[in-house]
């Protein structure tokens, strides 16, 4: 699909689920798909941003995330909502200060946090920055994906999306999680990027060392990969010819063969 077939159909999406939920908002992890949907996001309502950002924050984040995060959400005048599991962090229920594995400790940090922030705010609707093509797990979702009140999530029931005809109809207590970039690949993600000059966290561009960051989370389990790509430009160019899995740097992936499912079928982003 070309960049214009792509954006127009993520903010029909976005506009369809801010006129079909009333509670929604928007987790933002701050990596540059998430940033690519609050881009999105600002197209669709020219400007203007009108649900809260999410933002699960494990305190393992590195430091300049954090600071992108704050400068960009001052620029753009964003109502962020930070969510943490304090209880666990005060216990050191955490990988690897505690006896927590990177799972439990993505499950404990991410999850609990998540799903209490959803609870204290009451939101019923969630937008999130997942694509299909990113891990195998998210290509059996939906663009708009229910899950129960607990946010667990049936892979095997859910509802068909044929020529965009989505289902917005839920029963009461069920939560949506909308999916707006779920037809994008990582290669359209930089082009996108490229295009539209977003400003991206420089995590992403090769260092003095020759490393760089391809997906970004916790930095006990996120790695750099090798690569002399210092701008988007070069970004784009390295992904035409890398056959290397996006995720390949990040450690709890890597932990069990069905960990990740798990996690998303718990409520994992």
């Amino acid at each position: 699909m070309l960049l214009d077939e792509l954006e127009s159909q993520s903010i029909y999406i976005l506009r369809e689920a801010f006129n079909k939920f009333e509670r929604l908002a928007m987790l933002w992890s701050i990596g540059k798909d998430s940033t690519v949907l609050l881009w999105l996001a600002r197209k669709a309502f020219f400007g203007h941003v009108p649900f809260p950002l999410v933002h699960v924050d494990t305190t393992y984040k590195i430091p300049s995330m954090i600071q992108y995060r704050d400068k960009l959400c001052r620029e753009w005048k964003l109502q962020l909502v930070v969510g943490q599991n304090e209880e666990a962090l005060k216990a050191k229920r955490t990988f690897p200060d505690g006896n927590a594995t990177r799972v439990e400790c993505c499950g404990i940090l991410k999850k609990d946090a998540l799903q209490a922030v959803l609870h204290e705010h009451h939101y019923t609707g969630v937008i999130v920055g997942v694509r299909r093509d990113e891990e195998p797990t998210r290509a059996k979702e939906r663009y708009f994906s229910p899950r129960d009140k607990n946010m667990e999530w049936n892979v095997e029931d859910q509802p068909p999306e044929l020529w965009s005809q989505f289902k917005t109809d839920f029963e009461p207590g069920t939560h949506i999680r909308i999916h707006p970039l779920l037809h994008w690949t990582e290669l359209n993600i930089w082009e996108y990027i490229e295009r539209e000059n977003i400003p991206v966290i420089p995590l992403y561009f090769a260092n003095e060392k020759g490393e760089r960051y391809r997906s970004i989370g916790c930095y006990p389990c996120t790695s750099p990969i090798k690569s002399q790509a210092s701008s988007v430009r070069e970004i784009v160019e390295e992904l035409r010819h890398n056959r290397t899995p996006e995720r390949a740097g990040r450690a709890q992936d890597q932990e069990s063969e069905d960990a990740f499912e798990k996690l998303r079928r718990d409520g994992y982003m």
